[in-house]
């Protein structure tokens, strides 16, 4: 396996700060950015599998919309002792599944996994069991969220399981101030400078939007999910379980 490559792509002095991308440098170095960016990342990688074997049902579908370079399908994947269910992992970043690609290459994977490179709101959600949004849905514009978690729900099997990991907003200021100082502290002591984390957040300006959890738990109701449960949080990282 290829040794993972460090993320430096923020590192020397940008004049023209464009917005932030998946591209081919991205896809190159997402591995350690998002490891070294988002506090217990890999904790949730981990439960999503397990997860996904309570809830996955023999002959369903199980959706990774967002799924960048495929950390959550894996999980999924490797967690099943018997193939249940196919894995359908959904990208609009075409560097991303090419990545994603390598990795299946030097795996075994025992289900199915179905690569699609297409905008996760004209992806059609049948027959699912478990659909999961992992720091995605805070990428697509506000307006849109409502529609798409509608199309999710409608496609879920009754019982079946979302799983929404996001980085939120404090609807308090002072507890946003201080959750904001304790995630650049986490990644100051990950490797960052200030050059680099200055740089990346004003990349992500308007590109990724963030709710606080209670936006989130309302829109889900709205949606037509019975109930949401957070499972995991990280200072402002969190990932919650909703039920059909």
């Amino acid at each position: 396996m290829k040794k993972r490559r460090r993320d430096r792509l923020f590192a020397q002095p940008l004049g023209n700060i464009s917005p932030f991308q998946f591209d081919d440098q991205v896809a190159a170095v997402f591995d350690d950015m998002i490891d070294r960016s988002v506090p217990g990342y890999r904790t949730i990688i981990d439960a999503i599998g397990l997860i996904a074997c309570q809830v996955a049902q023999p002959g369903s579908f199980c959706y990774d919309l967002g799924c960048s370079l495929g950390a959550a399908s894996l999980s999924v994947a490797l967690a099943q002792k018997q193939p249940s269910c196919t894995i359908i992992a959904v990208d609009n970043a075409w560097p991303m599944l090419a990545g994603f690609q390598q990795k299946l290459r030097q795996q075994k994977i025992p289900p199915p996994i179905q690569l699609i490179c297409a905008d996760i709101r004209d992806i059609a959600i049948q027959n699912a069991s478990l659909v999961i949004l992992n720091f995605t849905l805070q990428f697509v514009p506000p307006t849109d969220r409502l529609a798409l978690l509608r199309k999710i729900h409608q496609g879920l099997l009754p019982g079946g399981a979302l799983i929404l990991s996001e980085k939120i907003a404090l609807p308090e200021a002072r507890q946003q101030s201080l959750f904001e100082a304790l995630h650049y502290a986490f990644k100051k002591a990950r490797g960052y400078s200030d050059l680099e984390i200055s740089q990346k957040r004003s990349a992500l300006e308007n590109v990724m939007i963030p709710e606080s959890l209670p936006v989130h738990a309302n829109r889900l109701t709205q949606a037509g999910f019975s109930s949401c449960e957070v499972w995991f949080q990280y200072f402002n990282f969190m990932s919650l379980v909703a039920l059909k």
